[in-house]
């Protein structure tokens, strides 16, 4: 017989909580919602017109000779053949519609990001207050995200491109702010001595240092987009996740390899071009402090 007392802790009703909000929210803020609901649909849904407007044949190569542009022939090459295959699976449209999610998720995600990221670097108060929120958003499960999209934003692509901005946009907050603390207080200090006011200082001085930091917070963000793609597929977002998704629901191999090759090819391609523009700023780094 046990001598310690059974304590029952009191239940603190947290997921009511939550439920509370969500429904706060979609009865006081209705008008807010439809706002955003509007907006980012259009914004997919034109861009991905413009890029279904360009002839496949066309643009392949335009994208392989950007790519051959940036990293070299090899990739280009490479890129080239590629873009061919997810052509000869009949997953162009499909990639089209990934492509313009993935880009319309990822500049909102940045936009946000990068003024977090700039009051984070030069306020230790809030990048105290920041960093546990990062921490929250980044180990919460992805597919969590989908819960309250839904009831937002019922099913289509808007509740798949909010989860995936919310999913995505931790790191670009982390190396923003990381990438503005390790530019040289020295230079920061000269400009002061030249009379610069702070957003000058801010514009002209640390962003363009910390470049090559925020570009690697970009591509970060951009292979988070693409990892949400499938999940986002799950909500009606279309794309290579509704291909995806289909085949796995289906247990049709097919359909669910090529669109899992179709998403590999998009995110090596993503990776490169932003990787390339990355190095294109330490290099643009490199010679502004050489010329200091």
């Amino acid at each position: 017989m046990s001598l310690v007392p059974m304590v029952e802790l009191p239940s603190v009703p947290v997921g009511q909580g939550f439920a509370n909000a969500v429904n706060w929210i979609i009865d006081n803020l209705g008008f807010l919602l439809d706002l955003i609901d509007g907006v980012l649909e259009s914004m997919i849904e034109g861009l991905a017109a413009g890029l279904h407007a360009v002839p496949e044949l066309a643009f392949a190569p335009i994208l392989a000779g950007l790519a051959w542009l940036l990293r070299g022939w090899a990739f280009g090459l490479f890129s080239l053949v590629a873009l061919l295959l997810i052509q000869s699976m009949g997953l162009w449209a499909l990639t089209m519609d990934t492509l313009a999610l993935v880009v319309v998720s990822s500049a909102i995600a940045m936009l946000i990001a990068l003024p977090l990221g700039v009051l984070a670097a030069r306020s230790n108060a809030a990048s105290q207050v920041v960093r546990p929120v990062l921490d929250f958003m980044q180990t919460m499960p992805a597919f969590v995200y989908l819960i309250p999209s839904i009831f937002f934003f019922s099913i289509g692509v808007v509740p798949g491109c909010v989860s995936t901005i919310v999913f995505a946009m931790p790191p670009g907050v982390r190396l923003t702010e990381l990438g503005i603390r390790q530019v040289d207080a020295e230079m920061v200090e000269a400009g002061h001595a030249f009379g610069a006011p702070p957003m000058k200082i801010l514009s002209r001085i640390q962003i363009p240092l910390a470049m090559p930091t925020i570009m690697a917070g970009v591509n970060q963000v951009i292979m988070l987009a693409l990892s949400m793609v499938v999940i986002a597929g799950m909500v009606g977002a279309g794309g290579l996740g509704a291909e995806v998704f289909e085949g796995i629901t289906r247990l049709d191999l097919v359909k669910g390899f090529e669109g899992g090759i179709a998403v590999v090819i998009l995110a090596i391609y993503l990776d490169r071009l932003t990787g390339a523009f990355a190095q294109r700023s330490a290099v643009a780094r490199a010679r502004a402090r050489a010329a200091a």
